[in-house]
C-alpha cells in the first residue's frame, strides 16, 4: 500500500511539473500546441518557437528584394493538382507521416544553403539531382528510397510515399522544379505536397531549425 502510495504521489508530481512546463511557454505554435517532440533518426528533436519575443532575424533571410526574375514570387499553386500546405501542416506532417515511413520531408535547395540549416527530419535531395534530361542515375536510388517499386521497366507508385518538398520561400524556384521534375518522371501530384512558405516563413515564426550532421 506505501509503494503504491508513492508511486501514486509521484505519478501527480510528472503531471504537475508537465502542466507547469507547457503554461510556462509564452510562445505556442498554437492555442494548446506549445511545441512538438520527434523522433529524428533515433533522437528526439522539439520543434517549438524561439520564446524571446524580441528576437530578430539577421541571417539572408531578412531581405525583401531580390532580382526578378530569377526571384519571381510563387502562385499559391504553382502546378495544378500539387496541394500547397502550411507550417502547421509541415508539423503534422512530421509528427505523423514521417514518424510513421508514410512520409517523406525534402529540402529542395542546393547542399550549401541545406547545411546552413533546415527543418527537422528533412532530407536534402537538390532540385538538380532530379533532372529529366538523358539517362539519370539518381532517379532510381531516389525513387526507390521514396518507396516506389519497378515492374517491366515501369515505375509503380502504389507504395509510394508522400513527398513534402520546401525550397527558401515564395521567391525561391528550387522547390517548384523539384515538383516538375518529379511530375515530368511520372511521379503522382496526389503523391506531392508544397511547403510554399519555405525557410524564411519557418525561421520568421521562430521554429527549430537543424544544420544536418
Amino acid at each position: 500500500m506505501q509503494t503504491h502510495k508513492f508511486s501514486l504521489v509521484g505519478k501527480l508530481l510528472s503531471l504537475s511539473l508537465l502542466i507547469t512546463s507547457l503554461n510556462s511557454v509564452e510562445v505556442n505554435i498554437k492555442a494548446g500546441l506549445p511545441f512538438v517532440d520527434v523522433d529524428i533518426n533515433g533522437d528526439s528533436v522539439r520543434i517549438e518557437r524561439i520564446q524571446d519575443t524580441s528576437h530578430k532575424l539577421k541571417n539572408s533571410y531578412t531581405k525583401t528584394s531580390r532580382p526578378a526574375p530569377p526571384f519571381t514570387i510563387q502562385p499559391f499553386e504553382p502546378i495544378k493538382g500539387i496541394k500547397t500546405v502550411s507550417e502547421l501542416d509541415v508539423i503534422d506532417f512530421i509528427s505523423k507521416d514521417v514518424n510513421n515511413n508514410t512520409g517523406i520531408l525534402v529540402d529542395a535547395r542546393m547542399p550549401k544553403w541545406h547545411q546552413v540549416g533546415t527543418i527537422p527530419s528533412a532530407i536534402n535531395i537538390p532540385f538538380s539531382i532530379l533532372s529529366t534530361k538523358g539517362n539519370n542515375p539518381y532517379i532510381s536510388q531516389i525513387f526507390q528510397l521514396f518507396g516506389a517499386t519497378k515492374n517491366k521497366g515501369k515505375w509503380d507508385f502504389s507504395n509510394a510515399q508522400t513527398v513534402l518538398i520546401f525550397d527558401n520561400g515564395p521567391w525561391c524556384q528550387q522547390g517548384v522544379r523539384a515538383m516538375k521534375n518529379l511530375v515530368h518522371l511520372g511521379y503522382p501530384k496526389s503523391k506531392i505536397l508544397y511547403y510554399r512558405g519555405g525557410m524564411q516563413y519557418w525561421q520568421i515564426l521562430g521554429l527549430t531549425t537543424i544544420k544536418p550532421k
